[in-house]
């Protein structure tokens, strides 16, 4: 057997040494890995929690950090673009030469940030440097999840208690399976308080939901937090959807009295074999079905009273028939009635319009979505009364493509 490549010594050798690396001690030991590849000096860069900006994860040693900038511009520079589009990037030195890759770091289909790897123009340190950017993404994510550090270098602003609360219980904002896709977003992100959103992959099945609690504090963050954890609680011990809604309004109802605090959620499951979505509405707005570029559907159905009212009004559950590539859209009002400086609101239509354009632009899910949101943004010039939140499922089929297929 012959001696390991400088690429098997890199990623055998940092795999090793992870699993006792704490999130400052990640960019030293990836610097010294790499350089078996002749990829160092690395530097990574992670994006903030709203993806506007790049930040550099400085090592205990500068890991290859001397000189380089501190933040980089999503939506400005060569290493945003690479972010946006989940691409590897040739950047070139001044004579015009390659001489490093900005390589995308995805745990999954989750969006990380991005390495810049030393290389020239052959595509080798391109691809070497996509095996490293895997692993690189795994060991933050295994850190991350005990790390303050980390959360202070994703954000760009103090964070509210509420808003604390709800990251930590959310799952993440986009994952992608063969048969279906999903992606969320969530503002204002510092301050969101009452919404949340839910899923889970079930075998043939995926279980969505989104919420939205009345108010906008750390009360409605207890309201919405709870009413999730009492629907995933009830689902994984086998209750259907409209038993499992009364069942978390029997949680609210004894945790809060009656009438105290309320949620409105849509609850949902999607036969990823058959496309038959199945849903109950709990005076949430109805989803909406995008197909082939256009809005084909709103999925109406007779909302029972919010959870929590205790109002006795029939739970009915409804079926809708997916095409392979349809799009299910589920929103709370924060995003349809924001409001401009003149009072007009954002408003379904233009929201609908909006993720419609977007579907001719070859970006990834979370990329559409993040374009969304900063257009809701903008329209509000900059802030949000109410929260706002997007969960978009795409039903790709029934049948089961490559691996390689299921990117977002």
């Amino acid at each position: 057997m012959g001696s390991p490549s400088g690429v098997e010594r890199m990623l055998t050798g940092l795999l090793a040494a992870s699993h006792v690396a704490s999130m400052e001690q990640v960019p030293d030991l990836v610097e010294e890995h790499a350089a078996h590849a002749g990829l160092a000096p690395v530097l990574i860069y992670l994006a903030d929690l709203q993806e506007n900006v790049l930040r550099l994860l400085a090592g205990r040693a500068g890991a290859g950090g001397e000189g380089a900038p501190g933040e980089l511009a999503v939506d400005t520079t060569l290493a945003g673009r690479a972010f946006q589009e989940v691409r590897v990037l040739a950047g070139k030195d001044a004579g015009g030469r390659v001489d490093h890759w900005w390589v995308p770091v995805v745990n999954g289909n989750e969006r990380l940030g991005v390495l810049r790897v030393r290389g020239g123009a052959g595509e080798r340190a391109a691809e070497h440097g996509e095996l490293l950017a895997c692993l690189v993404a795994m060991i933050v994510v295994c850190a991350r999840s005990y790390s303050d550090s980390y959360a202070r270098l994703v954000r760009s602003q103090p964070m509210n208690v509420a808003a604390e609360m709800q990251w930590d219980m959310l799952p993440p904002l986009t994952i992608a399976c063969p048969r279906v896709v999903i992606g969320a977003v969530l503002e204002p992100a510092y301050e969101i308080g009452g919404d949340a959103f839910d899923y889970a992959i079930d075998g043939d099945a995926v279980h969505v939901a989104i919420f939205d609690a009345m108010g906008h504090d750390v009360s409605s963050g207890l309201t919405s937090n709870l009413a999730m954890a009492a629907s995933r609680n009830h689902r994984r011990r086998g209750l259907d959807l409209v038993a499992n809604s009364i069942a978390v309004e029997r949680v609210l109802l004894r945790e809060f009295g009656e009438g105290t605090r309320f949620v409105t959620a849509i609850m949902a499951h999607l036969d990823l074999t058959t496309g038959v979505f199945t849903w109950v509405n709990r005076g949430h707005h109805p989803p909406v079905v995008i197909r082939g570029g256009r809005w084909v559907a709103t999925l109406e159905c007779p909302p029972g009273h919010p959870m929590g009212l205790d109002l006795d009004l029939p739970v009915e559950l409804c079926r809708e028939q997916l095409e392979p590539g349809d799009r299910v859209l589920l929103y709370t009002d924060g995003i349809t009635e924001a409001r401009d400086a003149w009072g007009k609101e954002f408003g379904l239509q233009r929201f609908v319009d909006f993720v419609i354009k977007r579907d001719v632009d070859v970006l990834p899910t979370p990329e559409r979505l993040r374009r969304l949101i900063r257009s809701v943004l903008d329209y509000h010039d900059g802030r949000l009364s109410d929260d706002a939140t997007v969960l978009l499922v795409e039903w790709r089929g029934g049948h089961s493509p490559q691996v390689e297929d299921a990117r977002p």
